[in-house]
């Protein structure tokens, strides 16, 4: 992506450098120069003397709505109000319905709300959201296989009713309140859920969009925090200045985006509708569900007041509102169309070091796992005399399912190439059959850490692509994936949720966490579409 241009034609730098001397003697000495040198020279020297100008990026705003009270009847009113006053503006949100939700609405006749919903995109907020048991609960027992299969046996009856109320697929999930957990990432891309829309503290890369398991995450995003109303919607000031600042820094920074979230019950109740009858594990039955206590109407008229006004203030801007499918296109994961080259392939194994981690290059990013496939695919092929030109990933495959904890390497371990290329060979076959990294790699009868695998891979894959055999013995050494550093540790402000039940712990969850970051990486802004955003701000 440009940041810079350089502003004037040639024939305007000329002009401009004629008119500021003033001296006649000068004036033709300096026409005199320039007439002795080529054009091209010309035009070099006086971009070069003048200041560049840097290209505002792209900003756009993604503004979701977790809609998911199904106790109180006003929150089916609220939510209909913010749709159709986003609407009247030209804007189309994502609002995350929950599976529950979704049929009460049907079940009391509310059609308009519907209606109104379905002018915008529908996301998915979790089948009962607090009610029985939510998702960070019912995984934390469970091993990585087990909890993949139980996510979706528990989620798509509440993506399928989604899905038949409002006529459409959801677009988006996000999980309720603090109940994250990671066996979701894979089991939404099996349910055809690609964009994971939330915000927690679970993991984050930078404040910005990131692919994680295989779909995008706008999650944890920077400023979100900033844009939300204080306890008495009295701080609209204080939010449009943040919301100035954060335009400003992405703007300056080349563009990116903004993540800004509401719930339409917090708009008229005094208290979270969930917090009121299912607080710490509670499952009271449905004839002893007690409404929320509701703002009063003046109270209710500032929240939407506030609302409105930080919308239209926000359209004051240059930015671009889009919804969770719409960010999908704008973050596509261009690694997965792209045709790599054997000098492709060389830069990536000369990057990969024993911190394992994802590489960023100019126009796409690769996550750990599908440098580990792209090198081993190399590899195989070369050795099984199957050599190709050009080579391209064939999905992002998941971390391991546990740690290799019996496989630790103390130190350097030296294996003969013969048994080494046979692993290279077991390995191809996992990934093909499990689209998953082993938990071990098998070489002589020993496990080894994949991580130190990789690294030794790499360096097989150097010597290859140099046209030069490999090596009699390979050296495994110790490594590391660090890409997990991005993946938060076990604290109780990870989990602060009043619903979850005494004695929750996620630290199991974390800790899975942590091995699918094998599958982490940066979203990266297409150039195409800063290139859309600038000409349609440029023209605002």
């Amino acid at each position: 992506m440009k940041k810079r241009r350089v502003e004037g034609t040639v024939a305007e730098l000329y002009c401009q450098a004629a008119i500021g001397i003033c001296v006649a003697a000068l004036f033709a000495f300096v026409t005199a120069t320039l007439h002795a040198q080529p054009a091209s020279s010309f035009a070099s020297s006086s971009a070069q003397a003048v200041p560049r100008i840097r290209r505002p990026g792209p900003v756009y705003i993604i503004l979701w709505f977790d809609t998911e009270d199904y106790v109180l009847p006003q929150s089916d009113d609220s939510a209909k109000r913010i749709a159709e006053f986003l609407t009247s503006q030209g804007i189309c949100a994502t609002f995350k319905v929950v599976g529950e939700k979704a049929r009460t609405l049907e079940r009391r006749h509310r059609e308009d709300v519907i209606a109104a919903l379905e002018k915008h995109e529908i996301g998915y907020h979790s089948n009962y959201h607090s009610w029985r048991v939510s998702p960070a609960e019912y995984e934390a027992p469970l091993n990585w296989q087990d909890g993949v299969q139980e996510f979706i046996r528990r989620e798509q009856p509440g993506i399928d009713d989604i899905r038949r109320i409002f006529g459409r697929m959801p677009t988006a999930y996000g999980q309720p309140g603090n109940s994250w957990c990671p066996e979701a990432q894979p089991a939404l891309r099996k349910m055809g859920i690609h964009v994971y829309l939330d915000d927690g503290e679970q993991i984050g890369l930078d404040g910005k969009p990131f692919w994680y398991g295989g779909i995008l995450n706008i999650f944890n995003m920077r400023y979100i925090g900033d844009l939300r109303p204080n306890a008495d919607w009295t701080n609209l000031t204080e939010v449009k200045a943040n919301f100035k600042k954060a335009y400003m820094a992405l703007s300056e920074s080349g563009g990116g985006l903004i993540s800004i979230y509401f719930h339409p019950c917090e708009f008229i109740h005094k208290e979270f509708w969930d917090a009121v009858n299912f607080s710490h594990g509670a499952e009271p039955p449905r004839s002893e569900w007690k409404l929320p206590p509701v703002k009063t109407p003046e109270e209710q008229a500032r929240t939407f007041s506030f609302f409105e006004q930080f919308v239209e203030y926000m359209k004051t801007f240059p930015v671009q509102f889009v919804t969770a499918s719409e960010a999908f296109q704008l973050y596509p994961d261009i690694a997965h169309r792209r045709a790599f080259s054997k000098q492709d392939l060389a830069e990536i194994a000369h990057d990969v070091q024993p911190a394992v981690s994802f590489q960023v290059y100019r126009d796409y990013a690769l996550s750990a796992s599908e440098i580990l496939w792209l090198l081993n695919d190399y590899i195989d092929r070369e050795i099984n005399h199957q050599p190709d030109a050009f080579f391209e990933l064939r999905g992002t495959p998941l971390g391991p399912s546990t740690g290799a904890n019996n496989a630790e390497l103390k130190g350097e371990v030296k294996v003969p190439w013969y048994q080494f290329r046979w692993a290279v060979e077991d390995v191809e076959s996992a990934l093909e059959k499990n689209q998953q990294v082993p938990t071990v790699v098998w070489i002589g009868g020993n496990p080894y850490p994949p991580e130190s695998y990789l690294v030794a891979l790499t360096r097989v894959a150097e010597t290859l692509l140099d046209g030069k055999q490999p090596p009699q013995e390979i050296a495994l050494r110790p490594a590391t994936l660090d890409a997990a550093k991005y993946v938060a540790e076990d604290s109780a402000n990870v989990w602060d949720w009043p619903i979850f039940r005494p004695g929750f712990n996620g630290k199991h969850l974390l800790d899975l966490a942590r091995l699918q970051a094998w599958t982490l990486k940066p979203a990266q802004l297409e150039a195409s579409s800063c290139e859309a955003a600038r000409a349609v701000s440029h023209s605002q």
